[in-house]
């Protein structure tokens, strides 16, 4: 896997496979840009296409941007808080439950550069508070729905909230803990009851609605929001 670098955009990793047909790029769930190109497609003809396209890329970077605000004070995940003042060199450390910007006079936090660094340290914190809440919760979950499972791993790297495997693994997705916790146990449900139907039919409903008689909701809810952080 390469990248490539634009002035505007920073670095856009670079995909090859034998399936894509075209170049397309498209928006990670960290924010930044990726590309996928045929094998053998020159990296001239992405520059070129991300050079034609500002305009739509930009309006899909806006589209996938967190809901939430990075403003002082802002609350991040369930325990984390943001915390923003002036100094005279800009940084971003995380400390326990805080995340402190120190911005320098001429700096914003809407800069690539600094926004870049705070989503790295937001996404630190969600998995700290992803690790401690969700094998606790999916395990309670479990039980009460009388529901087996291997064992639980955690990622960013897919725009869907969870999943399980065939071999009952179940991933989390580590931006569940921006959600609501009714969402976030809707996706927990959602998952456990793919340990006893590996599919979406009428039964595998069933069973959602055994653990959260309000799914229907839950799930038109967590259609609106998105995984990116």
């Amino acid at each position: 896997m390469s990248s490539i670098h634009d002035d505007e955009f920073g670095e856009i990793t670079v995909r090859r496979s034998v399936r894509s047909r075209s170049v397309k790029i498209s928006v990670t769930t960290s924010g930044t840009l990726s590309a996928s190109l045929p094998p053998y497609a020159p990296l001239i003809v992405l520059k070129r296409l991300v050079s034609s396209s500002r305009a739509q890329l930009r309006k899909m970077l806006e589209h996938s941007a967190p809901a939430y605000k990075l403003d002082n004070g802002a609350e991040i995940g369930k325990s984390h808080k943001l915390v923003i003042i002036r100094a005279q060199k800009t940084t971003v450390k995380r400390y326990k439950q805080q995340i402190t910007v120190t911005l320098a006079p001429t700096a914003s936090i809407h800069d690539s550069s600094v926004a870049k660094l705070v989503r790295e340290e937001i996404t630190a914190a969600l998995r700290i508070e992803a690790k401690a809440y969700l094998p606790k919760r999916l395990k309670f979950m479990a039980e009460k729905l009388d529901c087996n499972y291997e064992r639980v791993r955690f990622s960013h790297a897919s725009s869907r909230w969870g999943s399980c495997s065939t071999t009952g693994t179940i991933s989390l997705n580590i931006a569940l803990m921006k959600l609501p916790f009714d969402l976030i146990d809707y996706v927990l449900i959602h998952e456990l009851s793919h340990t006893k139907q590996m599919n979406h039919s009428s039964k595998f409903w069933s069973l959602v609605e055994a653990g959260d008689p309000h799914y229907k909701l839950h799930r038109q809810l967590l259609k609106k929001q998105s995984p990116t952080i």
